[in-house]
């Protein structure tokens, strides 16, 4: 069942032409950002948050949204092969949807393929810079690799985005802390 499912998402992909899409092409982004970079706390960011996350997934057109969502729901399954052929269908079909390489990255680390991951990263912040999740996706990467500096630089650069973001707020306070730093 879970393979016929897979099968028919990466069908359904192909059959579904999108034209390539760039998350920062939606014109609320820029002000959700400014509210979110503003927001005085972790309950007022919330929803902000998840209106970016909105805009993202719908930035690669219905098809790829429900693509996104049949992924997810494999993951979910914990049939992350399943979920990782469905987003790499996403990707090779619309290579300019950020969230698609984004969700192929979190696939990637669950499965342990961290410089796969690393990569899909590079390339969600090459087509939205502010991609707070992949930033913090790559501070758990750089973490996993014991490759402190660079960890403590991604939380950084995922808090200037999005100051609220508990785990990438977290993560950096355990880092400095471990490295020996003062608290700020």
């Amino acid at each position: 069942m879970r393979i016929t499912r897979c099968l028919a998402a990466i069908f359904l992909v192909f059959l579904v032409s999108a034209a390539p899409a760039v998350a920062a092409d939606d014109p609320r982004l820029d002000r959700l950002f400014e509210r979110l970079k503003t927001a005085p706390d972790a309950e007022t960011a919330q929803p902000i948050e998840a209106e970016i996350w909105y805009r993202w997934i719908v930035a690669g057109g219905p098809a790829a949204e429900s693509l996104i969502q049949i992924g997810m729901e494999a993951m979910q399954r914990g049939d992350m092969r399943g979920a990782l052929a469905i987003f790499d269908a996403v990707t090779a079909q619309n290579p300019g949807f950020a969230e698609g390489w984004n969700k192929r990255a979190t696939v990637l680390f669950l499965m342990g393929a961290l410089d796969a991951s690393a990569a899909d990263c590079a390339k969600v912040l090459a087509l939205e810079p502010r991609h707070f999740g992949a930033l913090s996706g790559l501070g758990l990467i750089r973490t996993r690799q014991e490759r402190w500096d660079d960890a403590i630089k991604a939380f950084d650069q995922a808090l200037a985005v999005h100051p609220n973001l508990s785990g990438a707020k977290h993560n950096v306070e355990m880092l400095r802390k471990q490295r020996g730093d003062k608290p700020i």
